[in-house]
């Protein structure tokens, strides 16, 4: 009964929504998460996910039930592995063992080229976690080509923005100088194994932390005058980009220019507490609607313009089971009975900027979606609340540095 009534409503959201949501670009991916008691199941979240054009999905764990409903769709998943288990994937035997029960049977059926090890583990300050990371990632690589699909699926690690020392101008973003010996043997192995470095990234966390300085205008991707970066004259109109790029310069500074960086994470909560300024389904609408504008534009950041921009938008649904603030139930672009969380004006009004240029008319959105990670205290019912060891990034005239507390 439950199917029948989301598939119901997944039926009228398709018949008011009609071609907008089918014509987005497919280069966003959606983190797919389900801290909740109330969403439909993977089979029905199939056709969702490919109404609105999305061509990859982000898990947390490796939920065989989204596995199995996934197959021989084309769909590109990364699932993850949680920081409970990082002190086991050293060993090579259970790295084997894992695998070969979680990711070789699901091949290659549910496409799946990349596993997550641990969220967020530099920024946790917790020494054990941190040196089980990179032997975890050795572990499950060697394991993977034992398998012979070290081809075919990649090992990463997602990290917090909070890894950076220094962000503004975004020509001189580095990495934390605590941080910069793990960092580069991390990057080191990443840079053989050909795997991408992932940063979750919110700037409504700037926004919430300092509303006063922070132009609303520059964290939505709206028109405003934005931002030059005075040693390279790049100009910016909107904070991730801002963030994109100083991430890439701290990647160069450590002599990793050329390896390619995701944004694992990265979205706006539609409703919030009374503190948290900002998380509005307005705002919600314009930041989510104005990033999948800009990425149907297939442009790159200004400094690197033509690169690829690889996004996961957080998240799928609203989780009604996830604790902390009001906003951590919030980020998701649809409720559980696949209705919009509000309505994303794809065709609308709202201006998106983008390396200073305006988008011109997309069609559909795709979606975030969001599967369950590891909490900071190892449970695996749960990911890191998203506010967890993010660096908020403050405004002075529009220029962005951390904010410390």
């Amino acid at each position: 009964m439950a199917s029948d009534r989301f598939l119901r409503c997944f039926s009228l959201l398709i018949l008011l929504s009609g071609p907008a949501l089918v014509t987005a670009s497919s280069s966003i991916g959606i983190n797919y998460g389900q801290i909740a008691n109330n969403l439909p199941s993977p089979d029905d979240v199939v056709p969702l996910v490919k109404s609105v054009g999305a061509t990859r999905l982000k898990l947390y764990d490796a939920d065989p039930r989204v596995l199995k409903a996934f197959a021989g769709t084309g769909i590109e998943f990364t699932v993850g592995l949680g920081n409970e288990y990082l002190a086991r994937m050293r060993d090579p035997a259970q790295a084997l063992a894992w695998l070969k029960s979680n990711i070789q049977p699901y091949l290659p059926s549910t496409k799946i080229t990349c596993i997550t090890v641990g969220n967020e583990v530099l920024t946790l300050n917790d020494t054990s976690l941190t040196a089980d990371v990179l032997p975890a990632m050795q572990g499950l690589q060697g394991a993977l080509a034992k398998l012979g699909l070290d081809d075919q699926v990649t090992v990463t690690t997602p990290h917090s923005l909070a890894v950076l020392e220094t962000s503004y101008p975004p020509s001189a973003g580095a990495f934390r100088r605590d941080l910069a010996a793990p960092l580069t043997e991390i990057l080191k192995f990443q840079a053989k194994a050909g795997s991408p470095f992932l940063i979750n990234a919110y700037p409504f966390f700037a926004y919430k932390g300092n509303p006063r300085q922070v132009p609303l205008d520059f964290v939505l991707f709206e028109s405003n005058p934005g931002e030059v970066d005075p040693s390279t004259g790049l100009h910016y109109d909107n904070m991730l980009f801002a963030q994109i790029d100083a991430v890439h310069s701290a990647l160069a500074s450590l002599g990793f220019r050329n390896l390619t960086l995701h944004i694992s994470e990265t979205g706006w909560p539609s409703r919030g507490d009374a503190d948290e300024v900002g998380a509005t389904p307005e705002n919600a609408r314009k930041y989510n609607g104005n990033l999948m504008k800009i990425m149907a534009q297939k442009k790159g950041t200004p400094m690197r313009p033509n690169g690829d921009l690889n996004v996961y938008v957080f998240a799928l649904f609203n989780e009604n089971m996830k604790t902390g603030p009001t906003s951590e139930r919030n980020y998701g672009l649809f409720k559980p009975d696949g209705t919009p969380a509000y309505a994303l004006a794809l065709n609308g009004s709202s201006d998106a900027g983008g390396n200073g240029t305006i988008p011109t008319k997309s069609g559909s959105p795709p979606l975030a979606a969001e599967t369950p990670a590891s909490t900071s205290t190892g449970s695996s019912t749960g990911y890191l609340a998203i506010s967890s060891g993010v660096m908020p990034f403050c405004s002075n005239s529009l220029r962005l540095v951390p904010c410390y507390n």
